[in-house]
């Protein structure tokens, strides 16, 4: 039986395989949320200790997906994803033995290893797939990173309030065995350029680095999603200070958001390749600017509530689930040879402007600005996403 023959047998049980894998990094960023104020009583330390659990996390996940890259390319997807998370598995036990923030932010920290399944998920439908069928792959591949905050908040503050915060980790403990046995049984190895020098890998960047066609997908993947993390900075300051929702509220009305990306995700699957990756680009664009500016305009206009925050962000998940998956097809398909490595830095470069976002919002949501402040962030993200993936008509594929 033939190398193409095994990657083709092996096609379909990997796409939900690796739906779980990519979802497990996004459920760790989500559902410890709701329980930091929990986290910061039991462990006696202020709420900008443990907050830190969330900004340390992303800027973790934006560094490894930069080193996994290149480590998948060398030894290959399967050994470097699931040490991925094995490595989850031992910041888990870190963060439930914790009696202090300094073991538990460690734990984070080793947690966010977990972020090989984001960006590798990526690369290995690239491997497997043709350009324009990858889009609706991955489509289906990042429906897992959907369906992980929209149950995460709302599950996180549910177990906090019954069972403590410690019973959060217990459960992401279990999901990350999960994750590991499926991965072990059924992910195949599918990289099959692998066995270059490691360092060398890292020449990869330099050819991505000097590629426009790269930079326009990375500007469109990144800026639209920094419009969802300025919201997840801001928003549970707006929640519970300004409209006195409940943790558990605040994760049932976020999952409007992620109804609106399973949405955009479904139309990419179906229609990435009817279309095309630049027509689903620029009409996930479109669809997150026009939300940013109702949801403005509502704030501004003195209209605050639950369904004024939340509402717009349903078309925010839509127009994502139409750019993100496209966009990372796009940009893994510019250097096929140096796929591992334009997953990793795509991703990082995501992850890490939306670190930026959230961190920006916050101040802005906390400060003077309030909700409007934090609208107007969204909005310019999310202007300077459409005109990214509007430049990208006139850029070549072939970068």
């Amino acid at each position: 039986m033939t190398d193409q023959t095994t990657t083709a047998i092996a096609r379909r049980p990997m796409l939900v395989t690796l739906m779980i894998a990519s979802a497990l990094s996004p459920l760790a960023i989500n559902i410890f949320i709701p329980s930091m104020t929990s986290i910061a009583r039991d462990l006696q330390a202020d709420g900008a200790t443990i907050g830190l659990g969330l900004s340390l996390y992303l800027i973790a996940t934006a560094l490894i997906q930069l080193i996994a890259g290149p480590l998948s390319d060398r030894y290959g997807r399967r050994p470097v994803i699931l040490g991925g998370m094995m490595l989850f598995l031992v910041g888990t036990a870190m963060c439930l033995a914790a009696e202090g923030p300094g073991l538990f932010l460690a734990g984070r920290i080793v947690q966010s290893a977990s972020a090989t399944g984001i960006a590798l998920s990526r690369a290995i439908v690239r491997d497997v797939y043709s350009r324009e069928r990858a889009a609706a792959m991955i489509g289906y591949v990042t429906m897992g990173l959907a369906v992980a905050p929209m149950i995460g908040p709302a599950l996180g503050g549910l177990m906090d309030t019954a069972f403590g915060w410690r019973s959060v980790f217990w459960l992401l403990g279990g999901v990350g065995v999960l994750t590991v046995g499926l991965l072990a049984f059924d992910l195949s190895e599918t990289n099959a350029e692998r066995g270059k020098p490691f360092f060398s890998q890292f020449g990869s960047y330099s050819l991505l680095l000097g590629s426009s066609a790269f930079w326009i997908y990375v500007g469109a993947s990144a800026l639209t999603s920094a419009v969802f993390f300025a919201f997840l900075g801001g928003a549970p300051f707006i929640a519970v200070e300004v409209l006195h929702m409940t943790p558990a509220g605040y994760g049932f009305w976020f999952i409007l958001c992620s109804i609106g990306y399973v949405i955009g995700n479904y139309g990419t699957a179906r229609y990435s390749e009817r279309l095309s990756i630049k027509t689903m680009m620029v009409a996930g664009t479109t669809l997150t600017v026009f939300a940013a500016v109702v949801g403005a305009v509502a704030i501004g206009a003195g209209m605050q509530s639950p369904m004024t925050l939340f509402a717009p962000m349903m078309l925010v998940g839509l127009g994502n689930g139409l750019v993100l998956p496209t966009a990372t097809a796009g940009g893994v398909s510019v250097r096929p040879e140096a796929a591992g490595a334009a997953a990793g830095l795509l991703g990082a470069c995501q992850i890490g402007l939306g670190a930026v976002a959230s961190i920006l919002a916050a101040i802005l949501a906390t400060g003077t600005g309030g909700a409007f402040g934090m609208a107007l962030l969204m909005l310019g993200f999310g202007i300077a996403g459409l005109v990214c993936t509007l430049l990208a008509k006139r850029v070549r594929n072939s970068g």
